[in-house]
């Protein structure tokens, strides 16, 4: 069997970081974004068609054990972390404190 195409793997690799954005969890999605990109570039300058094939069969297996884990993980959500919360942006000059109802604001 002949070694897959740039486009075959530039396409699985698109699909796992979409996949790994799909996690509802803050820790399991820059895990799993982080290790996709780690894994793809120690491999980025793999010359050998055998090794390049490995690496997409197993690719590929991995993609669809993390497409099942990330639906199991939007099912079981759990609440949203601190990191992930919106900070809150208000006008004016008193600043973030006065925004939500905070002293430092004049009356």
């Amino acid at each position: 069997m002949s070694a897959p195409s740039r486009a075959q793997i530039l396409s699985l690799y698109g699909a796992m970081i979409r996949t790994s954005r799909s996690f509802s969890s803050y820790n399991f999605r820059n895990y799993f974004l982080r290790r996709t990109r780690t894994q793809f570039h120690e491999h980025v300058n793999e010359k050998d068609p055998a090794q390049i094939r490995t690496f997409y069969d197993t690719g590929l297996r991995e993609l669809e054990v993390l497409k099942r884990c990330a639906i199991v993980n939007r099912l079981y959500e759990g609440p949203r972390l601190v990191v992930e919360r919106r900070p809150i942006v208000g006008g004016g000059g008193a600043g973030v404190e006065a925004s939500v109802g905070g002293g430092g604001q004049p009356v």
